[in-house]
């Protein structure tokens, strides 16, 4: 009887394990698509919303390098703007979004329907450099902001052309046969926005959308002092969000999308989440918003000259190497604290010690499991 007792508790242990080993992330990277696909001064706030959620991606940890920004149009350097390579998103101006160190990927007529689906997919020219290529893998956590004026099933570029949510959900389902991404967050601020969700059927994708359909998306206030509203009612009380939110941070995307209250956003925010494989509850918002450096080692005998080499996960995206922002060493192991570079050491703290922890559970929980039950039999 004893025995039976023991093999129902490990048995409770090992689903136990595996729920907390499924709700934790399996990332290894992290990479965001920023798009503004409005043109002229008037839009002045679409472009302050981008230049806000990239300020926000880069002050959680991910590098320029992993970031795709696409501006429509310069209100930087705008002939209307009094403060030139300035772009604030609220009237009290306490804070230049655009800074000193943006970096912008695509501008202008760059800013087209086709290069934005070709970023996502990874179908781009060869001439075209890497730092404008989306390089993930199937281990990269990608957040896809997109921004400007939309309509039932679409979203405007450069008042010329547009993008339909079929496009769209056709793009998403391209990156997940090509294994682009491990999950994706998709958020958009335009009118009638939950349109643009309707349309996903790929796995791990998670959507929020400023307002359901038959909705305006609203700008939040003017500054007199330009003359044009700075920034969206939903951007604006995302950044309030994000702003609270630091690198440690255990906010979860759930308390992010709770935190949009519909009286003060003035429109009726949208979630679909049934694509998504993890409780929102589990998903912290640095899973998405914040960096993720993975170390990989790899043992070598001593002498050998120290080599780069690609990751051995088989991904099959068009970059062998891509979406790895930290570099990949192969010595041996003796001389891996004296040649590590400091920047690659200090990683060492930011593993998942919660994963790791939970594997080695379920391999105990498992091992004590079968033991249990040979006993039992052989009783």
């Amino acid at each position: 009887m004893m025995k039976v007792y023991l093999v129902y508790v490990f048995s409770l242990l090992w689903l136990s394990a595996v729920e907390s080993h499924s709700e934790s992330s399996s990332h290894t990277n992290n990479w965001a698509v920023l798009v503004c696909s409005s043109r002229y001064w008037f839009n002045y706030r679409h472009v302050a919303n981008v230049l806000s959620m990239y300020r926000s991606v880069k002050r959680l940890g991910i590098p320029d390098s992993n970031i795709i920004m696409m501006l429509a149009d310069d209100m930087a350097c705008n002939p209307r703007n009094p403060r030139p390579a300035t772009v604030f998103n609220n009237a009290n101006q306490q804070i230049n979004v655009y800074g000193d160190e943006v970096e912008v990927d695509y501008r202008g007529y760059e800013v087209t329907v086709e290069n934005f689906l070709r970023v996502l997919t990874g179908r781009l020219d060869a001439s075209i450099p890497r730092s404008k290529r989306l390089l993930s893998d199937d281990r990269s956590n990608i957040l896809v902001y997109m921004t400007g004026h939309g309509g039932d099933g679409f979203l405007k570029f450069q008042d010329s052309e547009e993008i339909s949510n079929f496009e769209l959900g056709d793009a998403f389902e391209q990156m997940w046969q090509k294994r682009r991404y491990n999950e994706l967050l998709f958020l958009i601020d335009t009118c009638q926005a939950g349109s643009m969700l309707r349309t996903f059927y790929s796995p791990n994708i998670v959507g929020c959308g400023s307002s359901a359909v038959n909705e305006d998306s609203l700008s939040h206030h003017m500054d007199s002092s330009i003359g044009v509203h700075v920034i969206d009612r939903w951007t604006y009380y995302a950044l309030e969000f994000l702003e609270r939110v630091n690198s440690g941070s255990k906010s979860t995307l759930k308390q992010f999308f709770d935190s949009f209250d519909p009286s003060l956003v003035r429109s009726t925010p949208q979630v679909r989440t049934d694509l998504f494989r993890r409780p929102l509850n589990k998903v912290l918002v640095t899973d998405f918003f914040g960096s993720v450096r993975s170390i990989e080692l790899q043992n070598t005998s001593l002498g050998e000259e120290e080599t780069d080499v690609p990751p051995a996960s088989g991904r099959g995206s068009d970059n062998e190497w891509a979406g790895h922002d930290t570099p990949v060493y192969m010595m041996s192991p003796r001389d891996v604290l004296a040649n590590v570079p400091d920047r690659v050491g200090s990683e060492f703290s930011k593993f998942n010690y919660q994963q790791a922890l939970g594997t080695l559970l379920l391999v105990l929980v498992t091992v004590a499991t079968v033991v249990g039950t040979y006993n039992l039999i052989s009783v």
